[in-house]
């Protein structure tokens, strides 16, 4: 047996359930399960809404952490907004998976150095140049977490809810099933338009986007 085919089954052994609980939520009654990364000690989050064991083209949304957008409703990006939308579109669907990737605020560099290219960001530079200014990547973030949860939740193929090709390309690359993409367009608003369309530019998001 090749290293590449048992990478899967060591990946999902790295990860293990912790805590499970009931969480109602204005978007219905999700089930919430913790999982814990054994090399980092990292708490990661499954919101599971329905049956979805089992199950294909299961909505699912791989949410990285932004206390800015996600806790204090920051407009300079558009975390926030995904998140209720994901919400939304899985009520609606009935059932579905957001995965909460703790660990992974402002794209894997850490909140202190996010609040310091957000400084550099306003004097004038994008997010992509501020971060190469403080010598850190432009994306630092991995899916393989979210690849081992999603096993172990036993789903087996995904509706995948992102703007994002790397996400797409990094949970295939881990051997998960994906049905179809469908991209979330939020609302852009004066102070994230600059930054979507970095990202749309320069990072090659599926966004569809007007100058304010």
């Amino acid at each position: 047996m090749r290293l590449d085919d048992l990478q899967p089954a060591l990946e999902a052994e790295r990860f293990s359930l912790k805590a499970t609980s009931r969480l109602p939520t204005q978007y219905g009654e999700y089930v919430l399960h913790v999982f814990e990364d054994a090399d980092t000690q990292v708490e990661h989050i499954a919101l599971v809404l329905g049956d979805i064991a089992g199950q294909g083209n299961v909505f699912t949304r791989v949410h990285s952490e932004c206390l800015t957008g996600d806790v204090f409703s920051s407009q300079r990006c558009d975390c926030g907004d995904q998140f209720k939308l994901a919400q939304t579109l899985i009520r609606q669907e009935g059932k579905g998976v957001i995965i909460y990737l703790r660990g992974q605020e402002g794209r894997g560099i850490g909140i202190t150095n996010k609040i310091l290219a957000y400084g550099l960001q306003d004097g004038g530079l994008d997010t992509v140049d501020a971060n190469l200014h403080l010598n850190l990547p432009v994306d630092n973030r991995k899916y393989e977490a979210a690849a081992a949860i999603l096993k172990k939740l036993n789903v087996a193929a995904i509706t995948l809810l992102t703007n994002n090709p790397d996400k797409v390309s990094s949970l295939l690359s881990h051997k998960i099933l994906i049905d179809e993409i469908r991209p979330l367009q939020t609302e852009v608003n004066a102070s994230n338009q600059s930054y979507l369309h970095v990202k749309k530019l320069k990072l090659g998001h599926w966004l569809s986007l007007e100058i304010l």
